[in-house]
């Protein structure tokens, strides 16, 4: 049975990782600081024990201090020197060298002749090393090997040693003598030790303080993502109102701001779909209730009944047709996948517009101003969003009314507008009439979707403007799209304006 295994929080993960640095860091720390004290230690203890037998002079006639085979190069001399040559025999020097160099804490010392221990302090200071047969062994073979003092560490029941061996001969004497001196390397390094089981436990504080700090400060930087999870899991396409709360001014606290950011345009289009499909099943509903109420009181004996519903039917599935072209026609520029941007000249753009409105039938059309100055946009769109003010113009206007067109440039942006003289629109009407499948004053008698200018509302957003609709003097409305100049847009040559027809300066002027 395959088990599946709970993934590793992240919380965990950031304080695993802190954590083991943590951990190497103090160990390092600790591990170099107490190597260097123990490293000090044993050389302060190869100092005291080269002071002390500094003052031994052990072969007759030898000037010089006794040298040390082992480690260390300083030689500390002492006040008053001990002369073999003073002493009439080994046995005599050494039991004046074990009474004189008096051991202190953690120290030993003992005078071994001819193999067995002779002489041990008789002061209470140090400790006993005369019945450690196998440490004298050692010593006495090694110091006897080499013909000078020598040093070294031995493992004993007692504990760790640190000892000199110097060995003592007198020409005359057959006796070989062997001067030990030991130190306690466990009761020397107890003070290192202590101070290293301190740190460990300091370590160990320092590290279980770290970690709560860690775990909750992880926690507090890592809700965020808690929380857009469980606004995540809560989240329907019923319900997209769950939002992320934000805190804090952070890098995570952005990626809130930003989610939820995201959450809003996602429950807009939402919400813009679900109108878009409530309106389409209404203006879907209207012309197939037609449909459907006719030919069921359709007499079919009647050629002229059946060819009247034949005729309404047919207009009302054009109706539809137009319906469904318009809604995929807003889809796409709502989409803004098929927008070919590029610098478009607005004067070329105005004279298009006027030679295409000129053949609008019932109304008189007019150029009334032209705008020299290119745009970064969609030509085709800009057009079509244009003519479609144009085309609402005419079927809102009364026949034979006049209709301007025009283009002006008015700070960072360039203006596209027509302007009727009808019977206007309302102030209350003014912000519904970019919806979807709205007019002013409900009035569908003109025909068309219902969508025009929303797709014109579209097209202008995609180019990043806007649309508004303001009166026009004397009555009637003007509808005006707004498009941003880039910074730097090239601005060409004015034009000379003359009544309504626009000529262009000869550049011999």
């Amino acid at each position: 049975m395959h088990r599946t295994h709970r993934p590793i929080s992240a919380r965990t993960r950031i304080l695993g990782a802190i954590l083991a640095v943590a951990c190497v860091g103090l160990s390092v720390v600790g591990g170099v600081t107490f190597v260097v004290q123990r490293e000090r230690v044993l050389s302060g203890i190869d100092e005291r024990l080269r002071a002390q037998v500094d003052v031994l002079r052990t072969v007759a006639g030898d000037d010089d201090p006794a040298e040390v085979t082992g480690a260390g190069t300083a030689t500390t001399t002492a006040t008053e020197d001990l002369d073999i040559d003073d002493y009439s025999s080994v046995d005599d020097y050494l039991h004046a060298a074990v009474a004189r160099l008096v051991p202190a804490q953690n120290e030993a010392s003992v005078a071994v002749v001819d193999g067995t221990p002779r002489y041990r302090p008789e002061t209470l200071s140090g400790f006993d090393i005369s019945g450690d047969t196998a440490l004298i062994d050692r010593a006495v073979a090694e110091a006897e090997q080499h013909g000078k003092a020598v040093r070294g560490t031995a493992v004993t029941p007692t504990g760790s040693l640190r000892y000199i061996a110097v060995p003592v001969s007198m020409p005359g004497d057959p006796d070989t003598g062997v001067y030990i001196r030991a130190v306690d390397l466990d009761e020397e390094l107890r003070p290192v030790t202590a101070s290293a089981t301190t740190y460990a436990i300091a370590a160990l504080i320092t590290l279980a303080a770290i970690g709560g700090v860690g775990w909750f400060v992880a926690g507090r930087l890592l809700s965020p993502i808690r929380h857009l999870r469980d606004t995540a899991d809560a989240i329907t396409i019923d319900d997209l109102g769950a939002r992320i709360p934000t805190q804090g001014n952070d890098d995570i606290s952005d990626l809130t701001r930003t989610v939820n950011s995201m959450l809003d345009r996602l429950e807009g289009s939402v919400d813009v779909q679900r109108q878009l499909l409530d309106d389409v099943r209404h203006e879907l509903k209207t012309p197939i209730t037609i449909v459907r109420g006719h030919l069921e009181l359709m007499d079919a004996a009647d050629p002229a009944d059946v060819a009247n519903i034949r005729s309404l039917g047919i207009a009302e599935l054009d109706r539809m047709t137009r319906l469904v072209e318009d809604i995929d026609l807003l889809a796409t520029v709502e989409g803004g996948e098929q927008f070919a941007m590029r610098e478009v000249d607005i004067a070329s753009l105005s004279r298009r517009v006027g030679e295409l409105v000129a053949v609008i039938p019932g109304h008189d059309w007019r150029l009334a101003d032209v705008a020299s100055v290119t745009v970064h946009a969609d030509p085709d769109r800009l057009l079509q969003a244009w003519l479609q003010l144009a085309d609402n113009a005419a079927k809102y206007t009364p026949t034979g009314s006049p209709v301007e067109v025009g283009s002006t440039v008015d700070g960072a942006e360039v203006r596209l507008w027509v302007r009727d003289h009808g019977t206007g629109i309302a102030p209350a009407a003014r912000h519904r009439i970019f919806r979807r499948f709205d007019r002013a004053g409900g009035k569908r008698s003109v025909g068309g979707s219902g969508l025009g200018l929303a797709i014109v509302d579209a097209i202008v957003r995609a180019h990043g403007g806007s649309c508004d609709v303001t009166d026009t003097p004397g009555g009637g409305a003007t509808f005006t799209i707004r498009v941003p100049l880039r910074p730097g847009a090239a601005r060409l040559p004015q034009p000379v304006r003359a009544g309504d027809v626009v000529l262009q300066r000869e550049a011999a002027e």
